[in-house]
């Protein structure tokens, strides 16, 4: 019942109220981001995959430049992130405009987070379960691990979430993410600024 009626009724009141809170605030952050990104703009929206793999378009608070090389194309992602962003994305203040996407009922508070569409057909069977809720703002992954594990071991968590989906768990969920943002934690995978592309399953 929770999970295909509650939950929704949930996401919708919470970010309602969220953004009447913070609307301020972000439209703050927004100005500062539009002078830090060097006139890159301050949010950016990006197809994704929701729920039952419909594709729909994440926003965020933009945290790079725009700026390219000599042959015009984009600098890699740790040369065009600022200070500005690194900080946006440090305390995941980037990923609050998405509390539009939960009011419109494109994602969920909690949920597996949306990735690109060209991971679609990498996922294995197993893994493409994680389309059968909306995805969401933080996730079970997010809160175990996060850009600090790997792909599998992400997808399996966000599967479990899958089976697992009730407002006790969303709860915790919530409650691990300030938690973890408080404590600028798993913010960055071990090699990249940015989690690594997804190439498939090993054999």
């Amino acid at each position: 019942m929770y999970r295909h009626f509650f939950k929704r009724l949930f996401d919708f009141l919470i970010s309602l109220a969220a953004l009447l809170l913070i609307g301020w605030f972000l439209l703050l952050v927004a100005l500062w981001l539009h002078f830090a990104n060097k006139g890159a703009g301050a949010f950016f929206l990006q197809a994704r995959p929701g729920k039952d793999a419909r594709i729909f378009h994440v926003i965020k608070f933009k945290t790079m430049t725009d700026e390219r090389d000599a042959d015009g194309n984009l600098l890699p992602d740790e040369q065009r992130l600022t200070r500005v962003g690194k900080f946006i994305r440090s305390t995941s203040i980037d990923e609050l405009p998405q509390l539009v996407n939960v009011l419109k009922g494109d994602m969920a508070l909690v949920g597996p987070r949306p990735l690109l569409p060209q991971y679609l057909p990498l996922y294995s069977p197993e893994q493409a379960r994680r389309h059968e809720v909306r995805p969401g703002i933080t996730g079970w992954a997010q809160c175990h691990g996060r850009n600090a594990i790997s792909w599998q071991e992400k997808f399996k968590l966000d599967v479990w979430y899958v089976d697992h989906c009730t407002l006790l768990t969303d709860i915790k969920v919530i409650c691990l993410t300030v938690k973890n943002v408080l404590m600028r934690k798993d913010i960055n995978s071990a090699n990249a600024a940015t989690m690594e592309f997804f190439t498939g399953n090993p054999e």
